[in-house]
């Protein structure tokens, strides 16, 4: 297995999704700020404009947009300058699924979908960030290696259409394959040379060294281990790993095995007992000491503290 894949196999990819079809008119523009969370754009008809921050594209009919940190984005009419743009969170966050009309004159500029998930942010944020704030790029947007979202273009459109049992869990696996889809084009479209963490999953070295901590976080891998695995000396691996990802692998899957922890704290399943012992510490309090570096609060703390956010 890949690194790419058992990295995904950790997460419960997407959840709490949501869609809703849009139908823009005349002038338009509206914003989108919502945090931690993933929005994909199908394009039925029409075009329009994105912009995030100094990114600005042009999306067309047919295409499918992922925009992957929830960063503010404009989304406005060709002729528009995406000023004064309407915001359209608390009109998402107030409206059952379905389609929400954005008029500003008679005339239908453009008819797009908009799916809305939720993501686990520890597991899946590092990657995220690591990303464009739009994918695919626009040099990308219309190469043959995206003709497996041909499919899922339609996939969606059949399934919005009609009111069926497990609709949104039918929507939710669409979103998560277009996402992996996103994810490895770009991936596998960036030079060797990028500085980016995400090259090292490509890396015919280290990516074996990935794959195994992924697949296998609770074990005690050592350095030496590690460089084993990936056909490397020990220096040669180590010096390698810390230039691609950034940081030391054994610092890499400490902070790894401790966002893996926060997830299963979230979720108020196991004990702190139980969930140190899932990562591979040998000891309550040693985890314990981990878990406060990184995050800044113990176990018990964050559990807490989440425990009232979901409460609330």
């Amino acid at each position: 297995m890949d690194a790419l894949s058992t990295l995904l196999q950790q997460t419960q990819h997407l959840s709490e999704t949501k869609y809703y079809g849009l139908k823009v008119t005349g002038d338009w523009a509206y914003s989108i700020t919502n945090s931690d969370t993933i929005y994909f754009y199908l394009v039925q008809s029409g075009s329009f404009n994105m912009k995030i921050g100094d990114v600005s594209q042009r999306i067309h009919k047919g295409d499918i947009v992922m925009v992957p940190n929830a960063n503010k984005h404009v989304c406005y009419a060709q002729n528009h300058h995406g000023n004064n743009a309407k915001p359209l969170d608390k009109t998402l966050f107030n409206y059952d699924q379905g389609t929400i009309e954005c008029t500003q004159g008679i005339t239908l500029n453009a008819q797009l979908i908009l799916v809305e998930c939720q993501y686990d942010k520890d597991l899946l944020g590092p990657l995220l960030s690591a990303l464009p704030v739009i994918l695919p790029e626009h040099e990308h947007m219309h190469e043959s290696r995206f003709r497996s979202l041909d499919r899922a273009v339609g996939f969606l459109r059949l399934e919005s259409e009609y009111e069926r049992l497990g609709k949104l869990a039918m929507i939710n696996l669409w979103a998560s394959i277009v996402m992996v889809e996103c994810l490895r084009t770009y991936i596998e479209s960036l030079p060797n040379t990028t500085k980016s963490w995400l090259v090292a999953i490509k890396d015919p070295y280290l990516s074996k060294a990935l794959t195994i901590m992924h697949d296998k976080p609770n074990y005690s891998w050592t350095t030496h281990q590690l460089a084993r695995e990936a056909g490397m000396s020990r220096s040669s691996f180590t010096q390698r790993f810390k230039d691609t990802v950034g940081v030391p692998p054994m610092t890499y899957l400490i902070e790894y095995r401790l966002r893996i922890a926060a997830r299963h704290l979230r979720l108020q399943q196991n004990s702190i007992g139980q969930i140190s012992e899932l990562i591979g510490y040998a000891s309550n309090s040693t985890f314990s000491q981990a878990f406060k570096r990184l995050y800044g609060m113990s176990p018990r703390e964050y559990r807490q503290q989440h425990r009232v956010a979901i409460s609330i």
